[in-house]
């Protein structure tokens, strides 16, 4: 993978999981009705956007331990929910997992 498909399928991958989760737990199948607290899980995804965003290699460090809960929440979700739910947490899995290949890739792609 070259360097700009990495960092183009990194920075597409974060935008992508930071609004899902948004629009999961506020409109689409949220917890209680109207919306839940739990967006508020987006949050911690904006932190590393703007380095991301920049190329910034430490960002992208970081950012790959960041994305692992957002990993595991969706495998869980997937796996114990049923309907739109499950298929949105499959969504978020997988997200997360994209963005983590594509930042490895992004990272090895800048030490040669």
């Amino acid at each position: 993978m070259s360097r700009r498909a990495a960092y183009l399928a990194a920075c597409a991958s974060l935008v992508a999981l930071t609004i899902g989760c948004l629009v999961w737990e506020l409109w689409l199948a949220p917890l209680r009705p109207g919306g839940s607290w739990l967006a508020l899980k987006a949050l911690p995804l904006l932190a590393p956007l703007r380095g991301v965003l920049r190329g910034r290699v430490y960002t992208y460090r970081w950012a790959m331990l960041l994305i692992l809960p957002y990993f595991a929440e969706g495998v869980v979700r997937a796996w114990s929910e049923r309907g739109a739910p499950a298929q949105l947490a499959l969504a978020e899995a997988i997200l997360a997992v994209s963005f983590f290949c594509a930042a490895i890739a992004y990272v090895r792609s800048r030490g040669k």
